[in-house]
């Protein structure tokens, strides 16, 4: 794996304020179904949110961590590896390890901006985590958006626009579309210490660009 494709995939990694109710209506065809904003889905939504600490609008609140495998695609290159990510008091730490080289990079959040190690001439620092990795890897990524999808929510409106939720049978949310992204979620599962439902499989794309993630461990204060 090149060292382009697995700094990419830090982008799964950083933390963004969400905020806003996004408009709840069908997002695709298939299970996917439409709601209102006062459904139980919706309702219950809304609940999970304010259960995740989000309720407020900061997502760099909360402290949380997460381990698993995360694999990217950009139409013409592809990768993958272990990533372990955990935030707390407002800073976010994100490391992701190749499994063959055991080569490892990390990047680290916090308010004054974020610094990525790992890379040469590293450890080289910026005011934007997304301005960082694209100088430093060439990919463009939803960084801060995916700060709070990975987690089921929408992204903050004021920064990516309006959402649309689509729900499943289940009740659980399965699609978020936001800002030219489509992210499909499955086999959501209790955290083991708040109880709350999480996801442990998201599909982040848009146009060739695609992030696969899979959870193996949530850990949600």
């Amino acid at each position: 794996m090149n060292a382009r494709v697995v700094l990419a995939a830090l982008g799964v990694a950083v933390l963004a304020g969400c905020q806003g109710m996004p408009v709840a209506r069908q997002a695709a065809p298939g299970t996917i179904i439409g709601t209102d904003a006062d459904s139980a889905q919706a309702v219950a939504q809304r609940q999970r949110i304010e259960r995740l600490g989000l309720a407020a609008g900061d997502c760099a609140s909360p402290a949380w961590a997460m381990t698993g495998r995360v694999a990217l695609s950009n139409g013409k290159d592809g990768g993958s590896g272990r990533i372990e990510w955990s935030q707390s008091a407002g800073k976010a730490r994100i490391e992701l390890t190749a499994p063959v080289t055991r080569q490892g990079w990390a990047l680290e959040v916090d308010v004054e901006g974020a610094t990525l190690q790992g890379v040469p001439d590293g450890p080289v620092r910026g005011r934007d985590a997304a301005a960082l990795l694209r100088e430093r890897t060439g990919w463009d990524i939803p960084i801060a958006g995916l700060g709070c999808w990975v987690r089921g929510a929408w992204a903050s409106e004021a920064a990516f626009g309006a959402a649309l939720v689509g729900y499943g049978e289940d009740g659980r949310v399965q699609r978020i579309e936001q800002a030219g992204w489509i992210i499909d979620y499955a086999d959501w599962k209790p955290d083991a210490i708040s109880g709350v439902d999480l996801p442990a499989r998201i599909t982040a794309e848009r146009n060739a660009d695609r992030v696969r993630l899979v959870v193996d461990r949530w850990a949600v204060d």
